[in-house]
């Protein structure tokens, strides 16, 4: 490089790190972008939370895995009378974990097997029985309010209509079925505000059938989910070239909402939330609750609905407008994907329980476990008020700032104490969870969210609709 040419890059490369707006703040090292306003922290886990989180057996986990993998395979065609090999065999062994678990309920668990004729279609030759397992741990003071987890526990192999071949799904997807037993076993005994619904599903690797019939039915029912996650390929932090990265979970949430309406789209494009879709809000609610010591794990939200030309039960939710995200592996490791069992070229391929990372598995039931508590435990979604009355701004101090602060009639208040006695969370302290529809201190939330000593004001959505189902902005 000539020496006219150097002098020019490193006069460029210090006027890129001035800011180009006076009084704006550069970039953090952690990403976060200039501007107003200062970035959540995660929150700190409660005595409760931790307890529950220490609870989670590893060894329980691993005897789950190696358990589903010996039922030979699990393939949603494979035999459903079988005792001993089969789907059928599968299905009554999830059903048996989850009715025991169900004891320590107090009454408050219930299990089912939610079955269906699925018709013939593309990987469906004919006529087929899919059944879901089903656990509901019914909430004590708001029941209507639900949240679902899920794992699915069909398998398969190179040929999806191969119904007869050894299909271990270790990873895929018993992995994340021990995640939903493990949680189901844990969260029993524990009372909780909202419902939570563990369940595993069928028909996932032929065309997320079973996950589509029940979501259907949550719609049809007028449920109320205010969020789903699917566990899928949840067992291995080891990529193709041996890289491990044991610490860390992808979460994939989607921006644009499947289920957008037209009048819904002309709302987000006037006011630009793409990136502030609920799932996106639920996504981030699970970095602030999930990422600590107590779990031992970072989430990295990847903004895509799943990955490229794949998907997973979490987009059967998405399609009847529930808020819904995926978990799964950092890295993949193809040869331990759909792959018959074999041994080619000295490699060894096949969705074997040996490739799977049980403390890794463990984690990421952590961490399921403390976004489910806190969701649980915390003030649901707000609901758009049914006046049409316009509002208008004015002024109001608020407790313990300096200054008056620019407000709504209306206002939510969150983030902290509020500051007047009323609000969705006046009853709790300040340190309760904070629920998805938490603003954050940051630069997508500041224009709307004026902070204070004691926490943020989001206004009402009938002044601002893109806020309906807003949680914490921007991360």
């Amino acid at each position: 490089m000539d020496t006219s040419r150097r002098a020019f890059m490193v006069s460029a490369s210090a006027a890129a790190a001035v800011p180009l707006i006076a009084g704006a703040t550069p970039a953090s090292a952690s990403g976060t972008p200039p501007g107003p306003g200062r970035p959540s922290k995660p929150q700190r886990p409660s005595r409760a939370l931790r307890a529950l989180l220490d609870d989670i057996d590893r060894s329980r986990i691993e005897a789950a895995v190696r358990r589903l993998a010996d039922f030979g395979t699990r393939h949603t065609l494979s035999s459903q009378d079988d005792p001993v090999r089969g789907i059928g065999a599968a299905r009554d062994w999830i059903f048996d974990q989850f009715t025991g678990y169900a004891a320590a309920s107090g009454g408050r668990m219930t299990v089912e097997k939610q079955s269906y004729v699925q018709q013939p279609g593309p990987r469906i030759p004919v006529p087929t029985v899919i059944t879901n397992v089903v656990a509901t741990l019914r909430g004590t003071t708001a029941p209507e309010r639900v949240y679902v987890i899920s794992g699915h526990y069909d398998s398969r192999v190179t040929d999806v209509l191969n119904a007869t071949a050894d299909a271990p799904g270790a990873n895929d997807d018993a992995s994340g079925v021990a995640v939903v037993l493990e949680l189901a076993r844990v969260l029993a005994g524990r009372p909780t505000e909202a419902t939570i619904v563990f369940t595993a599903v069928a028909g996932e690797e032929q065309g997320l059938f079973g996950s589509a019939f029940q979501a259907q039915r949550y719609k049809a029912a007028g449920a109320d989910v205010q969020g789903m996650f699917s566990n899928d390929i949840v067992g291995s932090s080891t990529a193709d070239d041996g890289t491990r990265d044991p610490r860390t979970v992808r979460l994939f949430a989607e921006g644009v909402p499947t289920s957008e309406t037209p009048a819904q789209a002309t709302v987000r494009q006037s006011v630009g939330g793409e990136n502030d879709s609920p799932s996106r809000q639920l996504a981030r609610f699970v970095q602030d609750v999930a990422e600590n010591d107590a779990t031992g794990m970072d989430v990295r939200v990847i903004y895509r609905r799943d990955r490229y030309l794949r998907g997973s039960d979490h987009i059967s939710y998405l399609q009847q407008g529930y808020p819904a995200a995926r978990f799964t592996e950092p890295n993949e490791d193809f040869r331990h994907q759909h792959q018959d069992v074999r041994v080619e070229g000295g490699v060894q391929y096949g969705d074997l329980p040996e490739f799977c990372d049980f403390g890794f598995i463990a984690r990421v039931a952590k961490v399921n476990a403390a976004t489910l508590w806190s969701l649980a435990q915390a003030p649901g979604t707000p609901r758009t008020p049914t006046s049409s009355r316009p509002r208008s701004p004015t002024t109001r101090r608020c407790a313990g700032s300096a200054a008056p602060s620019p407000t709504w009639p209306d206002m939510r208040w969150c983030g902290g104490k509020p500051p007047l006695p009323s609000g969705p969370t006046s009853s709790r302290s300040a340190t309760s969870p904070r629920s998805p529809s938490t603003c954050r201190r940051t630069t997508s939330s500041s224009a709307y969210a004026p902070w204070t000593a004691t926490g943020c004001a989001v206004p009402s959505p009938s002044r601002l609709p893109h806020l309906a189902s807003r949680g914490p902005a921007g991360r």
